[in-house]
């Protein structure tokens, strides 16, 4: 429904009663209801044209399932969990993930199409491109429906969506974003991707694109080392504690405006040592009237215009910091009597009483020195301009380097996804991660390579169609081949970029099997001053690691990670000679894998369906011993001592939520 006048709606509302009392029969009642309803949303916002996929289609008549290519695994380290590639479109793969993931997950990195109209995303298998007059609709009603399922996904009390878009779509994006989490901290980023920018005629060079950051509960943003826009990198020292100026500096804190925070403090006039703090002045007494005592000047709250103001403590909270030396005068002008007093705001004195903050200290006055250990950190800006991030270099480049036949237009910097990643879940090592577009694979590359650097245990899971540019498609057209063939598949996204890159990065060799050559990390320059040799000020460049944690990290080495390829695949929701219970069987290993991250090899992780696995795993003395879990069919019949058993090794039952909804719609 278009934005009307409230006017016009009630009008329009008010001529469908009239039809109302002249057509009361079911069908047309029923009609006028549904436009009633329409009619009575209220929307501030987005308003556009939603539209239905193919794949909703498929839906209706179909269970999504998930098949693992065999062929396609990876363990280079058993201890670590399993990463998983699947291969499908990313509707029917999040329908999957609600399944195995819903409420567990604590990042959602994408990078979706940007439908910057030129022929490189379809919608319902048709290119999109700027003659379609539909085109920011099908976007958004594309995008609506992925994100709410991403949405479910998240960890609702701590979790962080990112999604990178360029112009054509961030506006719309951004509104998009606060209409489905409105309870969210959205911000904006703009990020530098190529300094020497794409040129267009009559118009700005673009250089940046955009990043949003979509915050729930408690999550916030990782302090690093860099600030993200000038490329250095803060070192590695201790912070000192922050002192605030007393005297409020609002507009409205005039002397009269708050009870008890006009009053006298009086130090020693050659030290500036707080002496005493004196009482509180009702507004009817004059300040020159107060007493000082000898050797002593006072300092009031006055601007610097002589306008008597407030000061930020009542006189009682200020003398018991005082005390603890939470209150000191800086600047202390011993000719001028002059000097500003500082106090402790309340949440550092926690630090310190606490122990976060560190007593270093006390100065002659009194007054404590502490600092923050963890420190060398800031906040990063919002404005990225990182030599790491350029597409080209730290994308393109890289990509060659792993896979030096094949390409893939536009790939994102490595260190552009790394950074993107280290703010949400830079903390936590057991963080879930999902990429729902993952076209080329950066995003599991820099979660493994996060994982790399501080021996972490993150997982991440990559959903990718295994479609191919236009020109692609016309070349294998030529060639004889359809999109059945599995010369066709191969040369898809998915089996033709992303796995292979995805093995090359782990195993340290390119797609021919060459060791990979150079390290990780990215150098810049910086001017540095040099020893005195006779000038006052001597410089000279200096190359310095922008990512000092990947130092030596050399390509060869390879990344500690397993992986695992799965495909997305349907089956009906009512078999004409199966029970559907049965075929649904053959796809619960992919399930549990894909929900614990681990390989269910039939040894360690063993998975029991009936009664012949019962056989030939459990009663078998040998196969029991290497076993450490087991996933058990619900329906099996237990006699005692198998139930003893797989007690013994901590069983635990194959979750209904699978496809339980499924087997109640046809009675199993």
């Amino acid at each position: 429904m278009a934005n009307i006048t409230k006017q016009k709606r009630d009008a329009m509302i008010a001529f469908l009663e009239h039809l109302k009392a002249e057509h009361s029969d079911d069908e047309s009642v029923r009609a006028f209801n549904e436009i009633e309803n329409h009619l009575n949303e209220k929307k501030f916002g987005l308003v556009f044209e939603e539209h239905t996929e193919s794949v909703d289609d498929m839906l209706c008549e179909n269970i999504p399932v998930l098949c693992a290519d065999e062929t396609k695994r990876v363990c280079k380290n058993p201890d670590k969990p399993w990463d998983f590639i699947i291969e499908g479109d990313n509707l029917q793969a999040l329908y999957l993930l609600e399944k195995t993931h819903r409420g567990r997950v604590d990042c959602i990195y994408i990078d979706p199409p940007y439908n910057n109209r030129n022929r490189s995303w379809k919608y319902n298998n048709d290119y999109v491109d700027d003659k379609d007059t539909y085109k920011h609709s099908k976007w958004l009603s594309f995008m609506k429906t992925r994100l709410l399922l991403a949405r479910k996904l998240l960890n609702p009390d701590n979790s962080i969506l990112i999604v990178t878009i360029d112009e054509k779509e961030y506006l719309h994006l951004g509104c998009l974003l606060e209409e489905l989490f409105p309870e969210a901290t959205i911000q904006m980023i703009t990020s530098v991707i190529s300094a020497k920018g794409v040129v267009r005629t009559g118009q700005f060079s673009r250089v940046e694109e955009y990043v949003f950051y979509v915050s729930l509960g408690k999550a916030s943003v990782v302090q690093t080392r860099i600030n993200m826009l000038d490329n250095e990198v803060k070192k590695e020292e201790n912070r000192p504690i922050e002192w605030l100026g007393l005297r409020r500096r609002e507009p409205s804190s005039k002397r009269g405006a708050r009870p008890n925070q006009f009053y006298p403090i009086f130090v020693d006039e050659n030290t500036g040592k707080i002496k005493m703090v004196g009482d509180a002045l009702s507004d009817e007494i004059d300040r020159n009237n107060v007493s000082i005592p000898d050797g002593c000047v006072v300092i009031w709250p006055l601007d610097s215009h002589g306008i008597e103001t407030l000061w930020g403590l009542t006189p009682e909270v200020l003398r018991n910091n005082l005390k603890s030396g939470y209150v000191r005068v800086k600047n202390w002008n011993k000719d001028k009597k002059t000097g500003t007093v500082y106090y402790l705001p309340t949440g550092t004195i926690n630090d310190i009483e606490s122990g976060k903050a560190k007593v270093s200290g006390y100065t002659d006055d009194g007054a404590v020195e502490a600092y923050y250990e963890e420190e060398g950190l800031v906040p990063p800006k919002r404005v990225w301009n990182m030599k790491s991030h350029n597409a080209e270099t730290y994308g393109t480049n890289i990509l060659s380097k792993l896979l030096p036949d094949r390409s893939f237009p536009y790939p994102k910097s490595l260190y552009a996804v790394m950074d993107c990643l280290k703010f949400a879940i830079g903390k936590n090592k057991d963080a879930i991660v999902i990429d729902f577009f993952a076209g080329s694979g950066t995003t599991m590359h820099a979660v493994n390579l996060l994982n790399k650097v501080d021996a972490g245990n993150r997982i991440c899971i990559s959903v990718t169609n295994n479609e191919m540019g236009e020109h692609e498609e016309k070349d294998l057209r030529k060639a004889g081949y359809s999109e059945e063939d599995v010369e066709w598949k191969n040369r898809g996204i998915a089996r033709y970029i992303n796995w292979p890159r995805t093995v090359c990065s782990i195993e340290g060799k390119d797609v021919l099997g060459n060791t990979l050559e150079g390290n990780y990390g990215v150098e810049a320059e910086t001017y540095a001053k040099k020893e005195d040799k006779g000038h006052k000020n001597c410089y000279g460049k200096k190359k310095y690691q922008i990512y000092p944690e990947l130092e030596g990290m050399a390509y060869s080495d390879g990344l500690e990670a397993n992986v695992a390829y799965m495909v997305c695949d349907w089956t009906p929701r009512r078999p004409e000679n199966y029970l559907l219970s049965n075929v649904l069987c053959l796809h619960i290993k992919e399930m549990i894998e894909l929900q614990n991250s681990i390989e269910l090899d039939g040894k360690k992780n063993v998975l029991i369906l009936n009664k012949d696995d019962i056989k030939s795993k459990i009663l078998s003395k040998d196969s029991y011993k290497m076993i450490e879990r087991i996933w058990l069919n619900q329906n099996i019949i237990l006699n005692s001592e198998e139930m003893e058993l797989l007690r013994a090794k901590g069983f635990k039952y194959i979750p209904r939520e699978y496809f339980g909804q499924e087997l109640r719609e046809v009675a199993e």
